[in-house]
């Protein structure tokens, strides 16, 4: 398996760190996902997430669909 670049490791960090702050599990960020038109599956989020192979759109997806407003990185 290939190793996860920086930036991929970035993002995934990222992510997981916004689904923390909102004290969002990957079965809720689903549901919120579901909410706002993304249909993705709990594995396969858990999968993108261990990878940290996503795209942009599906990041800024997830962070909508999670409320977040504002991100420093």
């Amino acid at each position: 398996m290939a190793e996860k670049t920086d930036w991929e490791l970035k993002a995934a960090n990222l992510l997981k760190a916004e689904l923390k702050r909102k004290g969002v599990t990957y079965a809720g960020l689903v549901e919120k996902l579901a909410a706002i038109g993304v249909v993705e599956a709990e594995a396969n989020v858990r999968n993108k997430l261990s990878r940290g192979k996503f795209t942009a759109a599906w990041l800024l997806q997830c962070l909508n669909a999670i409320e977040v407003t504002e991100l420093r990185l």
